[in-house]
C-alpha cells in the first residue's frame, strides 16, 4: 500500500512541467493584452492557460497523491477556475485579472509550510 504522502516520478517530468510554464506564461501574455489593452481573443488565450494549467495540475497530482488536499492543489484550481470566468464575463475582466495575478503570485511564493498545508 502506497503511503499518502508517497511522491512518484517519471524521466523528463521536470522538463514537461517547465515547458507547459512557458505555454502558460504565453497564455497570460495574450490574456494580459486582452484585459489591458482591450485586444480580441479571450477565448483562446484563455483555453491556452486552462489546458497548460491542467496539465500542469494533473502531473502535480500524479506525482503527489496529496496534491488536492494541499493549499497550492486547491489553489491552483481555484485559478483555472477564475480565467474561464475571466473569459466569460467581460465586465469583470480588469478586476478579476488583477485577483487572479496577486492570488497566483502569492500562492507560488508562499513558504512551502503554506503551499503543501493539508486543508483536509
Amino acid at each position: 500500500m502506497r503511503e499518502d504522502n508517497a511522491h512518484r516520478d517519471f524521466p523528463g517530468r521536470g522538463l514537461l512541467i517547465n515547458l507547459l510554464r512557458v505555454v502558460h506564461i504565453a497564455g497570460l501574455a495574450g490574456i494580459s493584452t486582452v484585459v489591458l489593452a482591450g485586444a480580441d481573443g479571450a477565448a483562446r488565450w484563455g483555453a491556452l492557460m486552462a489546458a497548460s494549467g491542467l496539465g500542469i495540475v494533473a502531473l502535480d497530482a500524479w506525482a503527489n497523491p496529496a496534491y488536492f488536499r494541499q493549499a497550492k492543489g486547491l489553489g491552483t484550481l481555484l485559478k483555472i477556475a477564475l480565467v474561464m470566468l475571466l473569459v466569460a464575463w467581460e465586465e469583470g475582466r480588469q478586476p478579476l485579472f488583477w485577483f487572479v495575478l496577486a492570488f497566483s503570485v502569492a500562492l507560488s511564493h508562499a513558504p512551502g509550510r503554506v503551499r503543501h498545508r493539508r486543508l483536509w
